[in-house]
């Protein structure tokens, strides 16, 4: 089964990312007819701007809403295919690269060197 993930251009220039089991083009004039009640429905025209195709339905899952929670500039990077480009878009305001808050250790928490805990 053949699943593709899809950016649309919507006529107000915000991105739209989704993905679909059926043929691309289908979908796209589903986005411009307004066929369903949802984000592309006020912002029509689209225009779709980028594919992916996969074959399995959950990798497309993960990656649906991993480029959903992409910033714009990242989003542009991938149309424009400028993979090279993805590592540096994916760093924040000071320059380091993004981590995950589940990632991250407080230098306060945690085991001490002599296996305290640092806490009272």
């Amino acid at each position: 089964m053949e699943v593709i993930v899809y950016i649309l251009r919507c006529s107000d220039g915000s991105y739209y990312t989704g993905l679909t089991k059926q043929e691309i083009e289908a979908r796209v004039w589903e986005h411009n007819e307004g066929i369903y009640d949802g984000y592309t429905r006020k912002r029509r025209p689209v225009e779709l701007v980028f594919t992916e195709t996969y074959d399995r339905i959950v990798e497309a899952i993960e990656r649906e809403r991993q480029i959903k929670g992409w910033s714009r500039a990242k989003k542009e990077a991938l149309i424009a295919l400028a993979y090279e480009r993805l590592p540096e878009l994916a760093k924040n305001r000071q320059g380091t690269a993004f981590t995950p808050w589940w990632k991250r250790v407080d230098e306060d928490d945690g085991p001490k060197s002599d296996g305290s805990t640092g806490s009272p």
